[in-house]
């Protein structure tokens, strides 16, 4: 179980797991009662994963790679569990203050966001994997409204849950960036 503790702490989990939190809070004390507004539950699961990406590489990287362990399933499992950790703050708040967006909808933003982020960490290193969902999120929130698939593959952000464009979108980058994080772990 130390070893768990220690990863954690190198990992900068706790300092993730306080700014999504802050940033839940903030966003829900925005929010208005009966809004069917998606963008602020967007900008909320967003802002978490953000958060939660600052974690996706070590302090040391010649340290992980001398590591006497396998990284394959605990990066996989680093980047699964903070997608759990941002949805399960966004749903706790919506079981405090009431339902705002559909638990479908949480879960694919938060997966699809997630693997984003771990593609980032893969492509321009750790420090820089909250690039990619900002970048994402911001031509969502500024896009107009879909009228193809290749505009509602840009904005499957903010698609209802039933949307197959969204859901594969949400899908293909879930396990796209995963993989990839899990496999080749963040750029140096």
């Amino acid at each position: 179980m130390r070893w768990l503790t220690l990863y954690a702490r190198s990992r900068q989990v706790p300092a993730s797991l306080a700014a999504v939190v802050i940033v839940t809070a903030l966003g829900w004390a925005f929010a208005r009662e009966g809004s069917d507004n998606l963008r602020l539950p967007l900008l909320i699961v967003g802002a978490g994963v953000m958060a939660a990406s600052i974690g996706l590489s070590g302090q040391d990287f010649a340290l992980d790679r001398t590591a006497a362990i396998r990284w394959l399933p605990r990066r996989a499992a680093h980047v699964l569990l903070a997608g759990v950790m941002v949805g399960t703050v966004l749903m706790t708040a919506q079981a405090i203050s009431g339902p705002m967006v559909p638990v479908e909808l949480v879960v694919r933003n938060c997966a699809g966001l997630m693997g984003l982020a771990a593609l980032g960490a893969v492509v321009l290193g750790g420090p820089y994997a909250w690039s990619l969902p900002f970048a994402w999120l911001a031509i969502a929130l500024f896009t107009p409204p879909a009228t193809s698939v290749p505009m509602e593959v840009a904005t499957w952000m903010l698609l209802p849950p039933d949307t197959a464009a969204g859901t594969w979108t949400a899908l293909v980058l879930s396990v796209l960036g995963t993989t990839a994080y899990a496999v080749a772990g963040p750029k140096r």
